[in-house]
């Protein structure tokens, strides 16, 4: 039995201008399922649809077709057993300014009618590098401490399925650090994860298997490492003092000074660098590195139809 099954789910909303016009559709068709102890991430760019997709599965919003079940429980038909299964850790900050952080997860606590969960609470302050705040109230805590608190509230229940929606946006690297390794922990312990991150390179280290949303479908869906197989070329990296020529830029991914382009063998290599030196630029810290995620990502989010072939095979949807 999957700990996740998303069942050709869809969503749409009336269309801003008019209730009776053209409908949004913000997911089209989702069908996957999420194995019990994987670490499974879920990508796209915004807009994709991935909120809107964890949204339906934690319950707070319907699906307009489709299902979706969470160790054989619908979360519509089945809701009260399908969240006790599930921790989500929201994308925004939202908390009680009303009580200290033990407070907090012991109220937690009792939503899921669990008394007496004080060793499970210290154990999570602990590994989430809070057992100096429990008595601090929580709008004492920064932005950083009050994420660490949503991600114990998660935990709180000890659920079978944790589902963490963008858990690192905006916080330091200890955090990271911390919060991965805890996560890591909970997962060789049987755990599912859920992860949706604008982070590839944690995506890439993290998750066993990968989807990737583009306008509400999916349009890849395999391993990780059979994702990054994939890739259509090695990538040639260097650095420049000045711009590059437009039909050059065009070609490239650029961020500040780094110059990066896809390169199939050793002649487009030298036909970039010769470019580049007509154009009286110096390339410096010149390197060949293997494709990674983020190169992955970015063709397939570039790609306006994906060839049909390639769609089943590294996806594994019908086109």
């Amino acid at each position: 039995m999957p700990a996740i099954s998303f069942q050709s789910v869809s969503k749409t909303y009336p269309s801003e201008r008019s209730q009776t016009g053209p409908v949004v559709r913000a997911l089209d068709r989702v069908n996957f399922d999420i194995q019990q102890g994987e670490f499974f991430g879920l990508l796209g760019p915004n807009g994709a649809g991935k909120t809107t997709l964890i949204s339906i599965l934690a319950g707070l919003s319907r699906a307009s077709s489709g299902r979706v079940l969470v160790h054989g429980c619908d979360v519509v038909a089945d809701y009260a057993n399908a969240r006790r299964k599930l921790g989500v850790v929201p994308q925004e900050l939202v908390f009680d300014p009303f009580f200290t952080v033990r407070e907090i997860l012991r109220i937690q606590s009792g939503y899921f009618g669990i008394k007496r969960n004080d060793a499970w609470i210290d154990e999570l302050l602990a590994s989430l590098g809070l057992a100096d705040k429990a008595d601090s109230n929580m709008r004492q805590l920064s932005g950083g401490m009050k994420r660490r608190v949503l991600v114990a509230q998660a935990l709180v229940h000890k659920p079978q399925v944790i589902v963490l929606d963008e858990p690192t946006a905006g916080v330091d690297v200890e955090l990271r650090q911390t919060l991965w390794q805890f996560i890591a922990k909970l997962n060789k312990q049987g755990s599912t994860v859920l992860l949706t991150t604008h982070y590839l390179e944690e995506a890439e280290a993290l998750c066993s298997r990968i989807a990737m949303l583009k306008q509400g479908r999916v349009v890849a869906l395999a391993a990780t490492s059979e994702l990054l197989k994939a890739a259509s070329s090695n990538v040639l990296r260097f650095k420049i003092d000045s711009e590059l020529p437009s039909e050059l830029a065009i070609q490239a991914r650029i961020t500040g000074r780094i110059v990066q382009f896809p390169a199939h063998n050793a002649r487009e290599i030298e036909q970039y660098l010769a470019a580049v030196r007509e154009a009286g630029l110096v390339a410096e810290d010149v390197e060949i590195r293997k494709a990674d995620l983020e190169d992955v990502f970015l063709d397939v989010m570039n790609e306006t139809v994906l060839d049909s072939d390639v769609e089943m095979d590294i996806a594994g949807v019908a086109p």
